[in-house]
């Protein structure tokens, strides 16, 4: 005797996709109505046609991830919102993010101070740490702040090589960016647990990992080494490396992009210091009295 028959995967799938559909299309339109944003309105600061949210919000919609980011953004939701089988109305975090949203600059800037607290003092202990972009003297500065304060230095990509048994190039093209990501991460883990005094310098991108930054910052007193973009690239240069102009006429226009995506980034370190224009001795000076007026290595 045969037993019941399978479902049809097609079936399913079709399924999935209309359910789909019908919970983005009802969440586009209570969000559109709890906004009081007409339709038309709507449209417009989207770029999608009305016709198209209609159908949309009737869960008719062919749904591209494009238009409906574009919806999203209009919006002021996040797209993840419209599409998760949870009801995100039903929860706290989007009751918070909606009282956020409205509340005053200062009332904002209340919530970030109890929301994301300083670390712990002695979690830094006596660790300094050089970040920025590749040019700003890290590697020049970090030995030299290193002999003067009498503590050792290590630069993290020299640890890199260590570990891996190979040049920070072959490293990149054996593990890709995700295992060089890796290995930073337990570099840094390494150089915390050996060390409660120290210089560290690490490379430009580490900002661009938020665990590995976060851990940085929680563990080091940072300070941001800037320069201007022809300095940066100058200084590059000089190191005897013509990569970043070989055959690249917007080397220089990539440069100011990379550092204006990541200001945010580094701006997020304890101090900063501009070496632009100025002679190693002379940064070290600068960064030595940073250093000594911010305690960064005054016994408590």
């Amino acid at each position: 005797m045969d037993g019941p028959k399978p479902p049809n995967p097609e079936r399913l799938k079709d399924s999935a996709t209309q359910d789909l559909s019908a919970r983005v299309g009802a969440r586009v339109r209570r969000a559109r109505q709890m906004r009081g944003i007409p339709r038309r309105v709507l449209s417009e600061s989207s770029g999608v046609s009305p016709r198209y949210l209609a159908q949309l919000e009737a869960g008719e919609g062919n749904i591209s991830i494009g238009v409906l980011h574009r919806v999203a953004l209009a919006l002021d939701y996040k797209a993840e919102w419209l599409i998760g089988e949870d009801d995100p109305w039903d929860s706290d975090a989007l009751q918070m993010t909606e009282l956020f949203r409205q509340a005053s600059d200062e009332v904002k800037s209340s919530v970030m101070r109890v929301l994301r607290p300083q670390p712990d003092e002695d979690a830094r202990a006596h660790r300094v740490c050089l970040i920025g972009l590749r040019g700003a003297g890290k590697s020049t500065l970090g030995p030299m702040l290193g002999a003067a304060l009498e503590l050792p230095f290590v630069e993290l990509t020299a640890l890199i090589e260590e570990m891996a048994g190979m040049p920070l190039s072959e490293v990149m093209a054996f593990y890709g960016q995700e295992g060089y990501r890796n290995l930073e991460a337990q570099a840094l883990d390494r150089v915390i647990s050996a060390h409660d005094r120290m210089v560290l310098a690490v490379a430009g991108g580490i900002v661009s990992e938020p665990s590995t930054y976060t851990a940085l910052l929680n563990r080091f007193h940072t300070v941001w080494l800037r320069a201007s973009p022809m300095e940066h690239m100058e200084r590059v240069r000089a190191q005897g490396d013509e990569r970043p102009m070989a055959g690249n006429p917007k080397a220089m226009e990539q440069l100011k992009c990379i550092l204006a995506s990541r200001e945010a980034l580094y701006g997020r370190a304890d101090a900063q210091l501009d070496t632009s224009g100025r002679t190693p001795e002379v940064s070290l000076k600068e960064l030595q009295h940073l250093v000594d007026e911010h305690g960064f290595v005054a016994e408590k």
